[in-house]
């Protein structure tokens, strides 16, 4: 290892002024690759546009870059946070995580500047730096999924490539994995044109080939054990925090728009997140309806409500059986904290009382198994944000389930005539997880999007949003282990590692220099 000969780091490639001006327009062109435009392929042009800005930045000035693009791409990414709540919870998280994405461009910044240092050879600048700089971003996108508060896994580059050809990669990596891979492809090409004694024609070529060898990589058989009838149903119920309805209105739309699907051979009937919104175990009416619908569909209803046990809350998935009713239950493994729980409440009130004073009461963390046995088939219970948690869907997986029920309600962020991308971007994270996991996953919505994607990331079925009505198909079941399965975080784990490493060297080569420097000048 060759450390220290320069000793001053890499020159910029444009002016701060200009740095600032790319980091901005890196910020927009990602967020335009993640759903509803979908403009997959700007994923790693954004990152390569980013890393021009980068190049030759102390650590101080590539926070400041970095803080530039993750505010454009982050306030734009989560702007359906102000549908109801308006711009304060929407500053607070976009700029919090603005915030990590900087510190994460700023130690890009420093291995840009002192990477050559380390690794002077071509080999090692297009070895070894590209995977230190997508180790370093895929290490950030780590620790933002889990912290602070449990995390928030929005954001993530693989889910910019939820219907790209590299989608089928999930199933190999696994989200973390997938996600390097982007930032190596954007890395590797950025080194690549540094290259400038080389043919330009071999620059594009290598790239090229480089992206054809992950594109070509087969997807992951799934191997098909069975198949079950699933009848998923959109009741296009207002079942938002802001709604104010009469109690019960909610679960009377989805009896409504479940009761056209009698006559129909189904195997399990799969409601959304809080589609009763009263809690059958305290309300002899409400459990009356849910026993009604399940006997005339002659099938287990899956659904979710709010339960209180012991004066503590709880986001419950029910399986109801008819002539029985409550036969399991899931408790939601993971609350979004400051909408379903209020962290810290005493500090965090005297900033915006009216605000935290929404959150009226907490939801408890659920501590039950994620599975229901519905007639033999292992169904995989995920409510709402637990579908970005990957501890919690490789709990699912270690569970036996052969198929992921993912339940949400998506009415806090848009409305038929005003729209947002939230839903279109959980979905996303449906579909990819579709692919890691081998599985295929009913994503069923309040108000939608809703789709039951299949174990490639197909699509089987679909509702628009904003309309009530019930997916009815035969979807496959599976027992695959898929090798993101079998990997599970020690990718993450490696490439993160790999990244942390390669920092670590470069702030060596960069005290080095400055020590050389110290000396020549005495």
């Amino acid at each position: 290892m060759h450390l220290g000969v320069p000793t001053q780091r890499a020159t910029p490639l444009v002016p701060f002024w200009g740095a600032i001006l790319l980091a901005a327009g890196s910020g927009y062109l990602l967020d335009a690759a993640f759903p509803d435009r979908g403009w997959w392929p700007l994923a790693p042009v954004a990152m390569l546009l980013l890393l021009v800005a980068l190049r030759g930045r102390s650590f101080g000035t590539g926070l400041l870059v970095g803080l530039v693009s993750g505010s454009v791409f982050w306030l734009v990414q989560i702007i359906w946070l102000t549908r109801y709540l308006g711009p304060v919870p929407w500053l607070a998280l976009g700029i919090l995580q603005a915030i990590f994405f900087a510190i994460g461009c700023a130690m890009i910044a420093v291995v840009l500047g002192w990477g050559p240092a380390v690794w002077p050879t071509r080999l090692g600048r297009l070895g070894m730096l590209p995977i230190v700089v997508a180790g370093l971003w895929t290490a950030r996108e780590g620790f933002t999924a889990v912290a602070p508060y449990g995390g928030f896994a929005w954001g993530r580059l693989a889910l910019s490539q939820s219907e790209s050809p590299f989608t089928d990669l999930a199933a190999w990596l696994g989200m973390a994995g997938l996600s390097f891979v982007i930032a190596w492809i954007a890395a590797f090409a950025f080194f690549l044109i540094l290259e400038t004694d080389a043919a330009a024609l071999r620059r594009v070529g290598a790239i090229v080939a480089a992206i054809a060898v992950l594109v070509v990589l087969p997807a992951w058989p799934t191997i098909v054990s069975g198949t079950t009838t699933v009848a998923a149903v959109q009741g296009n119920a207002d079942a938002g925090l802001f709604a104010n309805r009469p109690a019960g209105e909610i679960l009377m739309d989805h009896v409504a728009a479940t009761l056209p699907v009698q006559g129909e051979d189904v195997d399990m009937v799969v409601w959304p997140e809080n589609a009763s919104d009263v809690d059958p175990t305290r309300s002899a009416q409400a459990a009356q309806m849910l026993d009604e619908v399940a006997t005339a569909l002659d099938a287990p209803l899956v659904a979710g409500t709010v339960t209180e046990r012991d004066g503590l809350y709880y986001n419950t998935s029910f399986l109801w059986e008819p002539g029985q009713g409550i036969v399991d239950y899931y408790d939601k493994g993971h609350p979004v904290p400051f909408a379903e729980y209020m962290p810290d409440r005493t500090f965090w009130r005297p900033f915006a009382p009216d605000l935290i004073d929404l959150v009226g009461r907490d939801y408890q963390m659920g501590k039950t198994d994620g599975v229901f046995d519905i007639d033999g088939v292992i169904a995989g219970i995920s409510i709402c944000f637990d579908i970005a948690d990957d501890q919690l869907i490789s709990n699912l997986m270690g569970q036996g389930a052969q198929i992921i029920l993912a339940q949400t309600n998506n009415a806090d962020f848009g409305t038929a005539e005003q729209p947002t991308d939230e839903s279109a971007q959980q979905l996303a994270i449906a579909r990819i997880r579709a692919v890691e996991t081998g599985r295929t996953v009913v994503n069923i919505s309040t108000v939608g999007e809703s789709a039951i994607v299949a174990p490639d990331g197909s699509t089987i079925d679909s509702l628009p949003a904003f309309t009530a009505g019930a997916m009815v198909q035969e979807v496959p079941l599976s027992d695959t282990t898929t090798p993101a399965m079998v990997i599970g975080r020690g990718l993450e784990w490696l490439v993160s590692g790999l990244g942390l490493a390669g920092l670590v060297l470069a702030c060596i080569a960069a005290g080095r220099a400055r020590r050389i420097r110290r000396s020549a000048a005495r």
